[in-house]
Protein backbone atom coordinates (compact mmCIF):
# COMPACT_ATOMS: atom_id res chain seq x y z
CA UNK A 1 0.00 0.00 0.00
CA UNK A 2 1.43 3.77 -0.68
CA UNK A 3 2.92 4.81 2.38
CA UNK A 4 3.28 8.95 3.03
CA UNK A 5 5.73 10.03 5.29
CA UNK A 6 6.21 12.83 7.22
CA UNK A 7 9.49 13.87 9.18
CA UNK A 8 10.31 17.50 10.55
CA UNK A 9 13.40 18.57 10.24
CA UNK A 10 16.09 19.32 12.35
CA UNK A 11 15.02 21.98 14.50
CA UNK A 12 16.03 25.84 12.97
CA UNK A 13 18.26 28.56 14.90
CA UNK A 14 15.94 31.97 15.46
CA UNK A 15 15.26 33.09 12.39
CA UNK A 16 16.59 37.01 11.60
CA UNK A 17 15.42 39.49 8.81
CA UNK A 18 18.17 38.92 6.32
CA UNK A 19 18.96 35.38 7.00
CA UNK A 20 19.24 32.86 4.29
CA UNK A 21 16.39 30.71 5.12
CA UNK A 22 17.05 28.18 1.96
CA UNK A 23 20.49 27.43 2.71
CA UNK A 24 19.22 27.18 6.64
CA UNK A 25 17.02 24.62 5.62
CA UNK A 26 19.50 22.78 3.05
CA UNK A 27 21.82 22.89 5.89
CA UNK A 28 18.60 21.01 7.97
CA UNK A 29 18.71 18.41 5.69
CA UNK A 30 21.92 17.56 5.68
CA UNK A 31 21.39 16.50 9.48
CA UNK A 32 18.40 14.76 9.17
CA UNK A 33 20.06 12.63 5.91
CA UNK A 34 23.29 12.10 8.11
CA UNK A 35 21.02 10.73 10.50
CA UNK A 36 19.08 8.74 8.01
CA UNK A 37 20.53 7.96 4.68
CA UNK A 38 16.65 7.16 3.46
CA UNK A 39 15.58 10.61 4.40
CA UNK A 40 17.85 12.07 1.54
CA UNK A 41 16.50 14.49 -1.02
CA UNK A 42 14.14 12.01 -3.39
CA UNK A 43 12.35 12.84 -6.29
CA UNK A 44 8.79 14.35 -5.86
CA UNK A 45 9.78 14.91 -2.34
CA UNK A 46 7.62 18.03 -0.89
CA UNK A 47 8.87 20.81 2.07
CA UNK A 48 6.17 22.80 4.11
CA UNK A 49 7.62 25.69 5.17
CA UNK A 50 5.92 27.70 7.95
CA UNK A 51 5.01 31.33 7.16
CA UNK A 52 6.12 32.63 10.31
CA UNK A 53 9.61 31.26 9.02
CA UNK A 54 9.13 33.34 5.80
CA UNK A 55 7.84 36.05 7.36
CA UNK A 56 10.55 36.87 9.98
CA UNK A 57 13.64 35.63 7.16
CA UNK A 58 12.13 38.18 4.99
CA UNK A 59 11.59 41.00 7.46
CA UNK A 60 7.65 41.23 7.75
CA UNK A 61 8.08 42.46 11.42
CA UNK A 62 6.17 45.11 13.40
CA UNK A 63 7.46 46.50 16.16
CA UNK A 64 4.42 47.95 18.08
CA UNK A 65 6.39 50.21 19.81
CA UNK A 66 6.24 52.27 16.64
CA UNK A 67 2.67 52.09 16.26
CA UNK A 68 0.37 54.02 17.23
CA UNK A 69 -3.68 53.26 17.05
CA UNK A 70 -6.45 55.24 15.44
CA UNK A 71 -9.58 55.82 17.76
CA UNK A 72 -11.64 52.98 16.52
CA UNK A 73 -8.29 50.18 17.43
CA UNK A 74 -8.33 51.44 20.68
CA UNK A 75 -12.00 51.53 21.61
CA UNK A 76 -11.91 47.66 20.43
CA UNK A 77 -8.96 47.08 22.18
CA UNK A 78 -10.40 48.35 25.09
CA UNK A 79 -13.81 46.50 24.97
CA UNK A 80 -12.61 43.22 24.39
CA UNK A 81 -9.14 43.04 25.85
CA UNK A 82 -7.30 43.41 22.94
CA UNK A 83 -3.84 45.36 22.35
CA UNK A 84 -5.07 48.40 20.45
CA UNK A 85 -1.68 48.73 18.62
CA UNK A 86 -1.55 44.83 16.81
CA UNK A 87 -5.52 45.73 16.07
CA UNK A 88 -4.18 48.63 13.84
CA UNK A 89 -1.59 46.69 12.52
CA UNK A 90 -4.83 44.10 11.60
CA UNK A 91 -6.52 47.41 10.15
CA UNK A 92 -3.51 48.20 8.01
CA UNK A 93 -3.26 44.86 6.67
CA UNK A 94 -7.02 44.52 5.67
CA UNK A 95 -8.22 45.32 2.59
CA UNK A 96 -11.93 44.75 3.59
CA UNK A 97 -12.78 43.78 7.30
CA UNK A 98 -15.67 41.55 7.05
CA UNK A 99 -16.54 41.16 10.68
CA UNK A 100 -15.33 43.43 13.53
CA UNK A 101 -17.32 42.21 16.36
CA UNK A 102 -16.96 39.99 19.89
CA UNK A 103 -12.71 40.48 19.63
CA UNK A 104 -12.48 39.07 16.88
CA UNK A 105 -11.37 40.60 13.19
CA UNK A 106 -11.87 38.62 10.11
CA UNK A 107 -10.51 40.25 6.85
CA UNK A 108 -9.15 40.28 3.63
CA UNK A 109 -5.68 40.59 2.99
CA UNK A 110 -3.76 42.01 0.05
CA UNK A 111 -3.27 38.27 -1.16
CA UNK A 112 -7.79 37.57 -1.38
CA UNK A 113 -7.01 35.47 1.83
CA UNK A 114 -10.01 35.75 4.37
CA UNK A 115 -8.64 34.73 7.69
CA UNK A 116 -8.67 36.36 11.26
CA UNK A 117 -6.52 39.21 11.79
CA UNK A 118 -5.62 39.33 8.27
CA UNK A 119 -2.27 36.80 8.85
CA UNK A 120 -0.82 39.06 11.48
CA UNK A 121 0.45 37.02 14.47
CA UNK A 122 1.99 37.64 17.64
CA UNK A 123 3.14 34.32 18.69
CA UNK A 124 6.36 32.62 18.27
CA UNK A 125 7.98 35.88 17.07
CA UNK A 126 11.29 35.69 19.16
CA UNK A 127 10.61 38.94 20.90
CA UNK A 128 8.08 40.82 22.92
CA UNK A 129 6.16 43.19 21.11
CA UNK A 130 6.66 41.74 18.13
CA UNK A 131 4.25 41.09 15.48
CA UNK A 132 4.74 39.13 12.18
CA UNK A 133 2.73 39.97 8.39
CA UNK A 134 1.86 37.74 6.17
CA UNK A 135 4.75 37.56 3.23
CA UNK A 136 4.13 39.94 0.27
CA UNK A 137 3.83 37.05 -2.02
CA UNK A 138 4.13 33.38 -0.78
CA UNK A 139 3.61 32.51 -4.18
CA UNK A 140 7.41 33.83 -5.31
CA UNK A 141 8.69 33.04 -1.51
CA UNK A 142 8.12 29.26 -2.37
CA UNK A 143 9.36 29.50 -5.72
CA UNK A 144 12.81 31.39 -4.37
CA UNK A 145 13.20 28.74 -1.89
CA UNK A 146 12.57 25.70 -4.09
CA UNK A 147 15.12 27.53 -6.88
CA UNK A 148 18.00 27.67 -4.73
CA UNK A 149 17.43 24.47 -3.07
CA UNK A 150 19.55 22.06 -5.64
CA UNK A 151 22.71 23.92 -5.60
CA UNK A 152 22.50 23.82 -1.80
CA UNK A 153 21.98 20.33 -1.38
CA UNK A 154 24.20 19.52 -4.45
CA UNK A 155 21.09 17.67 -6.16
CA UNK A 156 20.22 17.74 -10.08
CA UNK A 157 17.56 20.60 -10.73
CA UNK A 158 14.92 17.95 -11.80
CA UNK A 159 14.99 16.48 -7.96
CA UNK A 160 13.98 19.83 -6.30
CA UNK A 161 11.48 19.13 -3.57
CA UNK A 162 7.73 20.83 -4.28
CA UNK A 163 7.69 23.99 -1.31
CA UNK A 164 4.13 25.35 0.03
CA UNK A 165 4.49 27.82 2.73
CA UNK A 166 1.93 27.20 5.20
CA UNK A 167 -0.13 29.07 8.37
CA UNK A 168 -3.13 28.46 10.83
CA UNK A 169 -6.29 29.53 9.36
CA UNK A 170 -9.59 28.77 10.76
CA UNK A 171 -12.69 27.26 8.98
CA UNK A 172 -16.81 28.57 9.04
CA UNK A 173 -19.10 27.14 11.10
CA UNK A 174 -16.13 24.78 12.89
CA UNK A 175 -14.80 25.52 15.78
CA UNK A 176 -10.25 25.01 15.78
CA UNK A 177 -7.53 25.72 13.45
CA UNK A 178 -5.89 23.84 10.51
CA UNK A 179 -2.81 24.75 8.62
CA UNK A 180 -3.23 25.58 4.81
CA UNK A 181 -1.25 26.76 1.71
CA UNK A 182 0.00 30.69 1.40
CA UNK A 183 2.08 30.08 -1.35
CA UNK A 184 3.29 27.20 -3.66
CA UNK A 185 6.10 25.89 -6.18
CA UNK A 186 6.54 22.61 -7.91
CA UNK A 187 3.03 21.64 -6.90
CA UNK A 188 -0.02 21.96 -7.97
CA UNK A 189 -2.53 23.24 -5.29
CA UNK A 190 -5.31 21.59 -6.51
CA UNK A 191 -6.19 18.41 -8.14
CA UNK A 192 -9.55 18.71 -10.04
CA UNK A 193 -11.25 15.24 -10.18
CA UNK A 194 -14.28 16.76 -11.87
CA UNK A 195 -15.63 14.62 -15.32
CA UNK A 196 -13.95 11.66 -13.48
CA UNK A 197 -15.56 8.70 -12.48
CA UNK A 198 -16.17 7.93 -8.75
CA UNK A 199 -15.29 4.21 -6.63
CA UNK A 200 -19.50 3.55 -8.27
CA UNK A 201 -18.46 4.62 -11.82
CA UNK A 202 -20.41 7.60 -11.34
CA UNK A 203 -18.95 10.68 -12.80
CA UNK A 204 -18.20 13.38 -10.19
CA UNK A 205 -18.93 17.16 -11.27
CA UNK A 206 -17.81 19.09 -8.14
CA UNK A 207 -14.45 17.35 -6.75
CA UNK A 208 -11.66 19.27 -6.45
CA UNK A 209 -9.22 18.26 -3.91
CA UNK A 210 -7.24 20.50 -1.92
CA UNK A 211 -3.61 19.08 -1.87
CA UNK A 212 -1.55 21.39 -0.90
CA UNK A 213 -3.83 21.94 2.41
CA UNK A 214 -4.08 19.16 2.72
CA UNK A 215 -0.11 18.14 2.82
CA UNK A 216 -0.02 21.49 4.97
CA UNK A 217 -1.90 19.85 7.53
CA UNK A 218 0.14 16.41 7.62
CA UNK A 219 2.91 18.03 8.10
CA UNK A 220 1.57 20.37 11.33
CA UNK A 221 0.55 17.12 13.10
CA UNK A 222 3.93 16.55 12.43
CA UNK A 223 5.78 19.55 13.51
CA UNK A 224 3.93 20.79 16.00
CA UNK A 225 3.14 24.50 16.86
CA UNK A 226 5.78 25.34 19.39
CA UNK A 227 8.76 22.52 18.16
CA UNK A 228 10.86 25.21 16.04
CA UNK A 229 10.90 22.94 13.57
CA UNK A 230 9.42 25.19 10.82
CA UNK A 231 10.53 23.14 8.28
CA UNK A 232 8.71 19.70 7.16
CA UNK A 233 9.55 16.64 4.90
CA UNK A 234 6.23 14.92 3.74
CA UNK A 235 7.18 11.94 0.67
CA UNK A 236 5.02 9.78 -0.86
CA UNK A 237 2.29 12.01 -1.82
CA UNK A 238 0.73 11.94 -5.31
CA UNK A 239 0.50 15.62 -6.82
CA UNK A 240 0.88 17.23 -10.13
CA UNK A 241 4.00 19.40 -11.30
CA UNK A 242 3.53 21.52 -14.33
CA UNK A 243 7.47 21.96 -14.89
CA UNK A 244 8.03 25.55 -16.06
CA UNK A 245 4.66 26.88 -15.18
CA UNK A 246 4.05 28.61 -11.85
CA UNK A 247 1.08 27.56 -10.26
CA UNK A 248 -0.02 29.98 -7.60
CA UNK A 249 -2.62 29.90 -4.64
CA UNK A 250 -3.54 32.91 -5.10
CA UNK A 251 -4.73 32.75 -8.20
CA UNK A 252 -6.05 28.89 -8.07
CA UNK A 253 -7.48 28.69 -4.61
CA UNK A 254 -8.53 31.68 -3.79
CA UNK A 255 -11.72 32.13 -4.82
CA UNK A 256 -13.42 35.12 -6.65
CA UNK A 257 -15.36 37.43 -4.73
CA UNK A 258 -18.51 37.08 -7.05
CA UNK A 259 -18.50 33.13 -5.95
CA UNK A 260 -18.13 34.28 -2.06
CA UNK A 261 -21.53 32.25 -0.58
CA UNK A 262 -20.53 33.73 2.69
CA UNK A 263 -20.63 37.50 2.28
Amino acid sequence: MPTVTVVPLPPLPEIKPGDDLAALIAQAWWELAAASNDLAPRRNDVLVVTQKAVSKAEGKLVDLTTITPRPEAMEFAEKWDRDARQVEVVLRESTEVLKFERGIVISRTKHGFVCANAGVDASNTGRKDIVTLLPDDPDQSAREIRDRLPALLDIPADLAPAVIISDSFGRPWRFGIMDVALGVAGIEPLIDLRDTPDADGRIMHSTIVAIADEICSAAELAAGKSSRQPVVLVRGVEFNNRGQSEPSVQREVVMPTEMDLFK
